[in-house]
């Protein structure tokens, strides 16, 4: 549904650090990138926009992730790159018999998740 997603980041570079180790074991890297913007992407399609600026609210959103092992990637890389711990990966019932996920806050306060659906 979703063509992309665009945020504003206190520290641009300092959250490009964080989204190139989060975002790697799921198949992302910076596509794009100028002064004023990173874009983050599988091959040349940026899905995921930084902008340096004021943010107005925290967000959540979801990355999907290919197998669990991704997932489990995801939130170790995150955490080594400064994110803070809000869900350690593992089924959540509550969401879905396979619902396989792991939750990080980003430096902004952001809540970024990692979710695979396959058992």
């Amino acid at each position: 549904m979703f063509d992309h997603l665009g945020i504003k980041v206190a520290k641009l570079e300092s959250s490009k650090r964080f989204y190139t180790a989060a975002l790697a074991p799921l198949g992302f890297a910076v596509q794009y990138e100028d002064q004023a913007a990173i874009g983050f992407g599988p091959k040349d399609a940026p899905t995921l926009w930084l902008g340096e600026g004021a943010s107005r609210s925290s967000a959540h959103f979801a990355f999907s992730a290919k197998d669990r092992s991704a997932v489990n990637s995801f939130h170790a890389a995150a955490i080594a790159a400064g994110g803070h711990d809000n869900g350690k990966p593992g089924l959540r019932p509550d969401y879905g018999a396979n619902y396989y996920a792991a939750f990080v806050i980003d430096p902004d306060g952001n809540n970024v998740e990692a979710v695979c659906h396959q058992a």
